[in-house]
């Protein structure tokens, strides 16, 4: 039977399905190399390392399970800056001690400030305990107004505190135991002569004996009275044995006994500082002799440098023929030549020079 031929006259075309298989070949191996790729890409991403040499591949199946070490990271730099310290201001130096002595009237009748700057001074001395025993204010000891040396004007006290409360650095001075109405009215209290009677110095003034408990608290009362109205110091004035006049009358015994004095008038010393304790503001100062510092003692007197310099904040001199050089020079290693006061007058009348600090020889 003849093969029948399709109606165009020529048979089936067969290459087009080798040309096909070809194709599919070639599609595979394509995918099979993007399969690769991909795989490759995902496989260095857990085996890309960097360092400072660079990027690179690290494959197990090349070198094993070995791992890239951390890269060092560096400690972070702190850098502090040292804040511009503030520079210790200088403290202003205290100008130097020009003291006066005013009348108590002064505290009252407001010429104070006025006689202060007559004189050329900074600081008011007035007479609080005067020598003849009188006080320049109202005293609520008993003694006191035994004796009648309490002042009697009922303003005076407040008075005293409105001056005390202003800018004007004020000194209360103290005649301790030179005092000529105590042993008036309290016999017992006075230093005695031979005879049994007050003994009386070369003015004529009677002396309270240190060696009397009664009269050493009197007078640390009156200094504690003192600060209680607001002075800046208390200056101990006759604050020993008396070394002027007729020694000699004086009747040896309790109240007069030499070995003793030293002791006593040291003893007095820390009953005042120890009294103005509490009133931390107040400065205890000593007035003594230049003799008594160069020399380290006065054995009439019963003052001595060791109890000065221990006791009181400053110390009021009478130089005498002694030079301030050679007064602080005796003092040396204490401290406390810096708180020497040189007086260049006596205790008078009012608006005189009374002290002068400075650091020249007078």
């Amino acid at each position: 039977m003849a093969r029948r031929g399709n109606r165009y006259g020529y048979g089936g075309y067969h290459g087009r399905s080798r040309g096909q298989g070809v194709l599919k070949v070639i599609i595979a191996v394509l995918a099979v190399v993007l399969l690769l790729v991909l795989g490759l890409f995902f496989l260095q991403e857990n085996h890309l390392a960097f360092s400072s040499d660079g990027a690179h591949l690290s494959l197990p199946f090349f070198g094993g399970d070995e791992v890239l070490p951390e890269p060092e990271v560096s400690e972070p730099v702190v850098v502090t800056t040292a804040p511009t310290p503030t520079p210790t201001p200088t403290p202003t130096p205290e100008p130097p001690t020009q003291a006066a002595l005013l009348p108590r009237s002064a505290l009252k009748d407001g010429t104070a400030l006025a006689l202060l700057g007559e004189a050329g001074a900074n600081t008011a001395v007035f007479d609080m305990k005067a020598d003849d025993g009188t006080l320049g204010y109202v005293s609520n000891l008993e003694l006191a107004k035994q004796a009648g040396a309490s002042a009697s004007d009922p303003e005076l006290n407040q008075a005293i505190e409105n001056w005390n409360a202003g800018n004007v650095y004020t000194v209360a001075r103290v005649s301790c135991f030179r005092d000529n109405k105590v042993p008036y009215a309290v016999p017992a209290l006075g230093v005695k002569t031979n005879s049994g009677y007050n003994w009386r110095d070369q003015d004529d003034l009677r002396w309270m004996s240190p060696s009397s408990e009664e009269a050493r608290a009197y007078i640390v009362d009156v200094c504690v009275e003192l600060a209680e109205l607001g002075f800046d110091e208390i200056l101990l004035d006759n604050s020993a044995y008396p070394v002027q006049g007729h020694l000699e009358y004086i009747k040896r015994g309790e109240n007069y006994d030499q070995s003793k004095f030293q002791e006593t008038i040291t003893a007095f010393y820390t009953q005042v500082e120890t009294a103005l304790a509490a009133y931390p503001d107040v400065k205890l100062s000593i007035r003594t002799e230049g003799e008594v510092l160069v020399s380290g003692q006065d054995a009439v007197s019963g003052q001595s440098a060791a109890a000065l310099a221990e006791h009181a904040d400053r110390i009021w001199v009478d130089l005498g023929e002694v030079s301030l050089t050679a007064a602080a020079e005796a003092l040396g290693g204490t401290g406390a030549e810096e708180k020497l006061v040189p007086i260049l007058g006596t205790a008078g009348g009012a608006g005189e020079a009374w002290a002068n600090l400075n650091t020249t020889e007078p």
